[in-house]
């Protein structure tokens, strides 16, 4: 995969240079922009911009500011290169988010291995879900196995959305992104609330999230996201679909079916000591249970809480 990095520069001379140094590297390509056609960065949404302060006549910070506004590139790493060695303007520069700030004259071996490490730091951090912030399943694993090896107890909770599919269907793509938003902020905000010890959020993928918590009031904490989930998820349906309750879409004989409103389902597995081999068994379990939260129509939750495996 080709790494597209972006050089906000009003002249040529480092542009040229990080093209010399990476001549040998097929997977970087360099792209320069004058200040005047920033847009052009923004709507490409590269995997890195660098901008050269010594040369944009716009403060570096101003043009970090509208990167940083910019919904698709407001994750997107910068660094400043700059002959300024004013302290406070550094620091000034590092609070808007910079990644890196990079004294000038160049060091083209410092900045070789400062570029490829950024971009591999990148490569990692797109194990996080782009749209929830939340870690994905190489975490989920990861956090699932350090658990059950300390074997401490700890309940894990699954969660998903009912009728998910049919929303997406009726209202689009874009709409069901801000519905898995709002489902995430959901879940963080309740088990938060709940002061969970060491707590852990994960997005499996779609509508599919996972928590992990140490022992806690699993009922209550059940109850407080399907409160908060039951009361705003209206907000994202049109009048006449809430006042209806349901939804219609055309199956793929066309026939119109009738689905009610999204709805979320959570199974939460309690985990002992004694009771499951490895992690495996674990999600066996939390499927399982989770499968049978999703059988009753509406907002439910059921809660394993077996000890051991005889149970």
């Amino acid at each position: 995969m080709v790494q597209e990095i972006y050089l906000i520069d009003n002249e040529k001379e480092i542009i040229n240079k990080l093209k010399d140094i990476f001549k040998k590297e097929t997977s970087y390509k360099f792209t320069n922009v004058e200040t005047s056609n920033i847009d052009e960065v923004l709507k490409n949404i590269p995997s890195l911009i660098m901008i050269n302060e010594d040369t944009i006549g716009t403060k570096a910070r101003e043009i970090c500011e509208k990167i940083k506004e910019n919904e698709d590139n407001n994750i997107t790493p910068i660094i400043v290169l700059s002959s300024t060695i004013d302290h406070e303007h550094r620091i000034n520069i590092l609070k808007q988010g910079i990644l890196h700030y990079i004294k000038m004259p160049m060091d083209e071996e410092y900045i070789y291995y400062t570029i490829k490490n950024v971009l591999q730091l990148l490569y990692i951090n797109r194990r996080v879900s782009p749209l929830t912030g939340l870690p994905g399943n190489v975490q989920i694993q990861a956090e699932m196995k350090k658990r059950w090896l300390s074997k401490k107890h700890f309940g894990i909770i699954y969660l998903d959305l009912d009728n998910f599919k049919a929303y997406n269907d009726v209202y689009g793509f874009l709409k069901g992104d801000e519905v898995i938003k709002f489902t995430a902020k959901t879940i963080l905000k309740n088990i938060h609330k709940q002061e969970c010890e060491s707590s852990f959020v994960g997005h499996i993928g779609g509508d599919d999230f996972v928590a992990i918590v140490s022992p806690t009031d699993y009922d209550k904490l059940c109850q407080d996201i399907i409160t908060e989930f039951d009361s705003n998820i209206k907000k994202y349906f049109s009048d006449s679909d809430v006042e209806k309750g349901y939804i219609e879409v055309a199956n793929r004989r066309g026939v119109i079916e009738q689905f009610p409103l999204t709805a979320i389902s959570i199974g939460v597995v309690e985990v002992s000591r004694d009771r499951f081999n490895n992690i495996l068994e674990i999600g066996e379990a939390g499927a399982n249970v989770k499968h049978l939260a999703k059988t009753i129509q509406g907002s439910t939750y059921v809660i394993d809480r077996r000890k051991n495996k005889e149970d």
